[in-house]
């Protein structure tokens, strides 16, 4: 049987099989996929082949060749990378700039890795009900500076979406990965989405302004096509999947000569370093901290660019 991993428990995952039905397969303890050090070897949105035993429970035994995954380094493992969701045509990263805040680090890590798996961004900036004079002109300013580097951005009170038809085209026809830091609205904006209760929602912590964790697996959910089909059958399925918050993004597997080319900006000015292999930390003829200098390039995406290069030389999770 062929089927596709719309849900992961932990023990245990939901298979949409292609003739319509869902059942729940589990995998091997040695079960893993050639060449990638995985705390978990399967993740939603993976082609599988499951079969099924004489006392009636289904095993997953292949995976199909992913088109693409998106990782990050396991909290529990550093020297494992966690599968956040395979086969995706886009990220949708969930960003407030305040209850709680998003930090400019997070948000260039998480850029930063989509540019070395080569998928696709879109920022969207949430809560803007709840912001003063001073968060909407730093949220302008963050709009700014990655709108120049040429990432899709938008702004949007899912709260208080009444009227989903202006996000709503972001999802179609594509299969998109939900993220975000704990408590920026993840589950809010896809009830609103869907116009019922998808997920549960939980308010902000009032000590520490951080969110509450209210999903616990990731899951696929697909939007229901013009003629009010939910299937995935459809080559221009639209489907969202959820995964639990983060509140950190440690990246895998970087290579310190590598960094600056998941930065767009510092990839576009290296080309005049100096040296090939420059890593932009004092080298003679380096033409990056220049233009940091010059306000060419931000200071706040120089300081990422620093944290994940110290990931690199450290080995160390942040």
């Amino acid at each position: 049987m062929k089927g596709l991993i719309i849900k992961t428990t932990g023990s245990a995952y939901h298979v949409l099989l292609d003739n319509g039905d869902t059942i729940e397969a589990h995998i091997k303890g040695n079960f893993r996929i050639k060449g990638i050090r995985s705390t978990n070897p399967v993740a939603v949105g993976d082609r599988v082949s499951v079969d099924r035993q004489a006392d009636g429970t289904n095993w997953i035994s292949d995976i199909d060749e992913r088109t693409n995954f998106i990782v990050r380094r396991s909290t529990n493992l550093s020297k494992q990378s966690h599968i956040l969701a395979a086969n995706i045509d886009q990220v949708a990263l969930l960003i407030t700039v305040n209850h709680p805040k998003t930090n400019t680090t997070f948000i260039d890590r998480f850029l930063a890795t989509c540019e070395a798996y080569r998928v696709p961004v879109v920022l969207i900036f949430n809560k803007v009900d709840l912001y003063d004079d001073d968060d909407m002109a730093e949220l302008q300013y963050m709009q700014m500076l990655y709108s120049h580097l040429g990432y899709e951005t938008h702004t949007i009170s899912a709260k208080f979406l009444d009227t989903p038809e202006d996000i709503l085209p972001v999802f179609l026809s594509k299969t998109t990965l939900l993220s975000g830091n704990s408590g920026v609205g993840k589950s809010t904006l896809l009830n609103a989405l869907f116009g019922v209760e998808k997920t549960r929602t939980a308010e902000i912590s009032d000590v520490h302004d951080q969110g509450k964790h209210t999903t616990t697996f990731s899951e696929m959910y697909f939007l229901p096509s013009s003629d009010g089909a939910n299937t995935h059958a459809d080559s221009k399925v639209s489907a969202v999947i959820d995964t639990p918050g983060i509140r950190g993004f440690g990246t895998f597997d970087f290579e310190k000569e590598e960094v600056g080319h998941y930065f767009r900006e510092i990839f576009e000015v290296a080309r005049d370093c100096r040296f090939s292999n420059c890593t932009h930390c004092g080298e003679p003829g380096c033409a990056v901290v220049p233009a940091v200098e010059q306000h060419r390039i931000a200071y706040s995406r120089f300081d990422s660019y620093l944290s994940l290069l110290g990931d690199c030389t450290e080995n160390k999770y942040r």
